[in-house]
C-alpha cells in the first residue's frame, strides 16, 4: 500500500515529469488506475504503435491522432485540462531537439496546464537537460501474496488449457518456489513458474534445482557470476569436521530466512590453508549443506581498464546475487581483487571498500564462503572480526582424513578399498595436500594400466613415495603460514 501511496503524493504536488523504469508495463498502467481512485486526473496512455488515447474511463477512447511524437506532445501542451500522460518507450524520440524543447515547455509549464508526465521503459536515459527535471519512481517488487497469487493463476490456466487435468502440488516445495522468486519482477516470476508446471505438470522438490538455473540464467546479465552446477557433499569432503558441525547448526535458520530473537543471520566464513586441502570443495559442500545454489565471483573478470567500470562490475554482480537469494557466494582466491598495495590507481581499496559496505549492510540471505591461500596479501580490514562469522583453517589432512581421502578417491574410481593397506599408505602420506594424494591415486592407476595390473598397495605406496608434496617443496613458507594460523583461527577439522 505505501507503493500506492507514493506514487499518489507525486501526482498530488504535481510532479512535471516522472520516469518509471520496468519490464512489466501493464503493472505500472493499473498502479496509474488505482492511483486515481486517491488523486483524481485524466489518465492517457500514448505509444508509437497506438497513439495517445484516454485510459482513465470504462472503456480506451479511440486515438487522439496519428502514433506520432509530435503530435502527441503538442495535444498534451494544448490539452486544457490537467491530466495524467503514460508515455511508453517514448525516450528515443527526446534525441530530436523539436521533441526535447516542446516537453521541456511542458514540464516547466510554458502555455500550459500542469501536466504529469510519466516516460516508461526497460531502461530510460534522459539528456542531462532533462535528467535535472524529473523524479524516478521504482515499483516494487511482487511480494509473496503477489508472487502466491501469481502462481494460483498459472495452475488454474494450466488446467484449462489441458482439459482439466489438475497441477501435482507439494506444498513444501512451493513454499520454497515462492521464496526462491522473490527479487524478480511479476512478468519474469511468471515466465519462471509457467516453465516449471508446464515441464511435467506438477510443483515438487525436483524443480527447485531448475528454477535456482532459471532464475541464474535471467539476472546474470553482467556474466561476472557463475553457476557452480557441480556442488559436493559434505560426505565427499574428508576431516573439517568442525567446520562441518558449524554450518550444520546454522543451516535451518539460514534455509528459513528468519533468525529466532537475540540471533543474527549467518553471513559467511573466510577459509584460509594450504593450497590443495579441500577449500574449493568445503565451499560446495557449504552450498549442498544450505540446500542452496552455489554462485562464484571471479574478481578476474571485474576489472577493467576504464575507470570506474571494475567498482560498476562489482556492484552489478553483487546486485544479481542478492536476487538470486537464499544462495552461497564463493569469492574464491579472494586475495588475487584485494591484495593492498598494488600500483592499480586505488582500484583495489575501491573495491574493498565497496565490498566490505556491502557485507555490513546487506540483507538478503547471501552467505558469502571466501577462500584464500596467500593471508599476507589480504588487507587488514577484511580479517577483523564482524566481517565474517568466523576465519577457519584448512590444514593438511590429519592421518584419519587420510585414510579417509584414499577410501574415498579409491571408490570414485569403482576400486574396493578394503584391498588396501590404507593406515600404511596414509601413514607414508604425511604431508600431502588432499589434491596430491588423489594424484597418486591417479598416478598410481596410469601405471597399473601400463603394466597390464591391477592397482595394489605397492603400486601406490611407490607413487607416494616418488612424490615431493608442496609442504617439503616450499616448506618454509607452508610452515610459516600454519604458524601464523595455529593462534588466529580457528582449525576446520
Amino acid at each position: 500500500m505505501s507503493e500506492l501511496l507514493d506514487l499518489s503524493a507525486l501526482i498530488r504536488a504535481n510532479t512535471p515529469l516522472i520516469v518509471v523504469e520496468t519490464q512489466d508495463e501493464g503493472r505500472v498502467v493499473e498502479l496509474f488506475r488505482q492511483a486515481l481512485a486517491q488523486v483524481w486526473r485524466a489518465l492517457y496512455r500514448w505509444s508509437i504503435t497506438e497513439g495517445l488515447r484516454r485510459i482513465d474511463i470504462d472503456r480506451e477512447d479511440e486515438a487522439e491522432g496519428p502514433p506520432d511524437a509530435s503530435f502527441a506532445l503538442q495535444a498534451i501542451k494544448q490539452a486544457e485540462q490537467r491530466g495524467i500522460y503514460l508515455l511508453l518507450d517514448f525516450h528515443p524520440y527526446l534525441g530530436y531537439a523539436s521533441h526535447q524543447r516542446l516537453l521541456r515547455d511542458i514540464v516547466q509549464r510554458r502555455h500550459s496546464q500542469p501536466h504529469v508526465l510519466v516516460l516508461v521503459g526497460a531502461k530510460v536515459e534522459l539528456p542531462a537537460e532533462l535528467e535535472a527535471l524529473a523524479v524516478r519512481f521504482n515499483p516494487r517488487l511482487p511480494d509473496a501474496n503477489a508472487l502466491k497469487k501469481m502462481l494460483q493463476e498459472e495452475v488454474v490456466e494450466y488446467a484449462r488449457e489441458h482439459g482439466g487435468r489438475r497441477v501435482e502440488i507439494d506444498d513444501a516445495a512451493v513454499r520454497q518456489i515462492l521464496r526462491n522468486l522473490q527479487g524478480l519482477s511479476l512478468v519474469d516470476a511468471r515466465r519462471i513458474a509457467r516453465q516449471l508446471i508446464h515441464a511435467d505438470g506438477a510443483l515438487g522438490p525436483n524443480d527447485l534445482p531448475q528454477l535456482a538455473k532459471l532464475k541464474f540464467e535471467l539476472l546474470n546479465r553482467s556474466g561476472h557470476l557463475h553457476y557452480e552446477y557441480d556442488t559436493a557433499r559434505f560426505a565427499d569432503v574428508a576431516g573439517a569436521a568442525r567446520l562441518k558441525r558449524w554450518i550444520e547448526q546454522r543451516r535451518i535458520v539460514f534455509v528459513s530466512g528468519s533468525a529466532p530473537p537475540g540471533l543474527d543471520p549467518p553471513k559467511g566464513v573466510l577459509l584460509l590453508g594450504v593450497q590443495g586441502c579441500g577449500k574449493s570443495m568445503l565451499a560446495k559442500a557449504t552450498a549442498a549443506g544450505f540446500g542452496v545454489p552455489l554462485l562464484r565471483l571471479d574478481f578476474g573478470s571485474l576489472y577493467d581498464k576504464y575507470h570506474g567500470e571494475t567498482e560498476k562490475n562489482l556492484r552489478e554482480a553483487l546486485a544479481s546475487t542478492e536476487q538470486l537469494a537464499p544462495c552461497v557466494l564463493w569469492i574464491d582466491e579472494i586475495e588475487k581483487g584485494l591484495a593492498s598495495g598494488g600500483e592499480d590507481g586505488g582500484v583495489s581499496r575501491r573495491v574493498l571498500g565497496y565490498l566490505l559496505t556491502w557485507m555490513a549492510e546487506r540483507k538478503s540471505s547471501v552467505f558469502i564462503v571466501a577462500t584464500a591461500n596467500q593471508v599476507h596479501e589480504l588487507p587488514a580490514e577484511l580479517l577483523r572480526k564482524g566481517r565474517f562469522d568466523e576465519i577457519f583453517f584448512v590444514d593438511l589432512p590429519t592421518p584419519d582424513a587420510r585414510v579417509e581421502l584414499l577410501r574415498l578417491h579409491l571408490t570414485r574410481r569403482q576400486i574396493d578399498p578394503r584391498g588396501f593397506n590404507l593406515p600404511a599408505l596414509a601413514a607414508a602420506s604425511n604431508g600431502f595436500s588432499g589434491a596430491e594424494i588423489e594424484q597418486a591415486v591417479v598416478s598410481s592407476l596410469y601405471a597399473a594400466y601400463a603394466e597390464s595390473r591391477a592397482l595394489d598397495t605397492e603400486l601406490l605406496m611407490q607413487e607416494i613415495r616418488n612424490t615431493r608434496p608442496l609442504s617439503v617443496l616450499m616448506a618454509e613458507q607452508v610452515e610459516a603460514l600454519r604458524e601464523w594460523a595455529r593462534e588466529r583461527t580457528v582449525p576446520a577439522d
